[in-house]
């Protein structure tokens, strides 16, 4: 029992159960580390995005857009984090050295400046910054508990942009070409290229997401290939999407959130399949911005499958009847806990 709930708070990082200290506490050192350098990377490589998106690429949202969407995150975050501290009356984890600190506030830091380079809201600022008060506001606010431990199922940025996309029709998802309207000639493939080759080396040795990602491409050629044989859609227009900017920097940065996406190779490729069907699906029905869509929905079946997991596991856990069989009742709830634990593992 101990090691599956140690593998399952593990994934929430994406570490592999294997290559890494068979000791608890060295266990749960890899993934921290793992994740503060994973988040620092992430944090460094999108702000580098939106500096030269704003200078160089051609972005089209106002400058104070990343600026104001970045404070609305993290002020929420402080303010969520310390209510759930208060209710649960421990620490606040801002109250940590700097360290812990910056590592804390990454994923709003993160999620911020996600919903202000995908949103298109115009000369508007306040549904960006909803957006992003969204993304953080799902984490504390849908969560399911995974071997006695509530975590977050929503993919946080994403959460937020599909809102606010519901509540305003007139918002949109920022024009791919953005990624390279400042450019001219051969000089447009390099930021594509560039975020898919720091993208593979980030995932492949922090997050651990190659499979996913595996499972995500090879789904959405698959679910083009199937529209073109059997619908009067082009072949080439289902999968001309994969070669922009905007399909790499979704693969590589957004379907692969460490936190809530699966951590086994097989169920990473089965997480990245149901994406690409579901947004084939989408599609088909003409629904618009379908990638973010797909992504909710995908998020929901897997939180919905744990929570299902979760309620299995509770029923399973007899309760004593009386004071004599007090061990015997505890070794079978250990027995049972245990089973069950393994099996919610299997499923993150």
């Amino acid at each position: 029992m101990t090691m599956a709930r140690t593998h399952t708070a593990d994934s929430a990082y994406g570490a592999a159960p294997h290559g890494v200290p068979a000791s608890g506490a060295g266990l749960k050192d890899e993934a921290a580390c793992r994740r503060s350098k994973a988040l620092r990377r992430f944090a460094a490589s999108i702000t580098a995005a939106t500096v030269l998106g704003h200078t160089v690429l051609g972005f089209e949202q106002a400058y104070a857009m990343p600026v104001f969407a970045v404070l609305a995150a993290v002020t929420t975050e402080l303010l969520l984090e310390a209510i759930d501290a208060w209710g649960k009356q421990r620490t606040p984890r801002f109250r940590g050295c700097a360290g812990e600190v910056a590592d804390f506030l990454l994923p709003a830091y993160i999620g911020g400046l996600a919903c202000a380079m995908l949103l298109y809201s115009s000369s508007r600022l306040w549904p960006t910054l909803l957006a992003a008060v969204v993304a953080v506001a799902s984490k504390y606010l849908v969560r399911v508990k995974v071997n006695g431990a509530a975590r977050h199922v929503l993919n946080p940025s994403n959460t937020g942009i599909v809102v606010v996309l519901l509540l305003f029709p007139w918002v949109g998802i920022a024009p791919p070409y953005q990624f390279t309207e400042w450019l001219a000639g051969w000089i447009d493939a390099v930021p594509t290229i560039v975020v898919l080759v720091l993208g593979t080396l980030l995932n492949g040795k922090l997050t651990g997401k190659l499979p996913l990602i595996l499972g995500w491409v090879g789904g959405f050629a698959a679910q083009a290939l199937l529209r073109g044989a059997f619908t009067d859609i082009s072949t080439v227009s289902a999968l001309l999407p994969m070669t922009g900017a905007a399909f790499v920097l979704f693969t590589n940065y957004m379907i692969t959130d460490p936190g809530t996406s699966p951590w086994r190779a097989r169920n990473q490729v089965v997480f990245g399949a149901t994406v690409a069907a579901a947004y084939g699906m989408l599609v088909q029905l003409h629904v618009v911005f379908g990638l973010f869509f797909a992504l909710v929905i995908a998020c929901v079946l897997r939180a919905t499958l744990l929570a299902l997991l979760a309620a299995l596991r509770d029923r399973s856990i007899p309760a004593p009847r009386h004071e004599a069989g007090r061990g015997d009742a505890q070794d079978t709830r250990s027995t049972a806990t245990s089973g069950t634990d393994a099996g919610t593992a299997d499923v993150s």
